[in-house]
């Protein structure tokens, strides 16, 4: 190969660019997923008798059953509410962090992610 060959002009060589955008790309994913952090989603069944309060890093910040459930309700029922909300939520969740991340992993065309 010739001296110089696949060397940005100047003398540089190429990548400086490539770097920076990665670094930027970074600080963009660090800040989305401290957004993410303190964003929350709601799942409710039964009507609003269960209700799960979720993060967007899948942290649950609240579980809250209408005391009216519990007086009609029995165990097993009360079990598979707090499971099809909790499942709910993560969805939820789940789905927040791929409409905020999504966007920052295709930002980089290229890398193979």
């Amino acid at each position: 190969m010739a001296k110089g060959f696949n060397r940005a002009p100047g003398g540089k060589m190429g990548g400086g660019g490539m770097m920076q955008q990665l670094k930027m790309l970074q600080e963009q994913m660090e800040a989305a997923q401290a957004q993410l952090a303190v964003e929350t989603t709601t799942a409710t069944v039964g009507g609003g008798a269960v209700k799960i309060v979720m993060t967007g890093d899948q942290h649950c910040k609240s579980v809250e059953i209408d005391p009216e459930l519990l007086k009609d309700a029995d165990a097993d029922m009360l079990q598979d509410m707090i499971l099809s909300a909790v499942n709910l939520a993560l969805d939820q969740s789940r789905q927040m962090t791929a409409d905020r991340m999504g966007p920052l992993a295709g930002g980089m065309p290229g890398l193979g992610f």
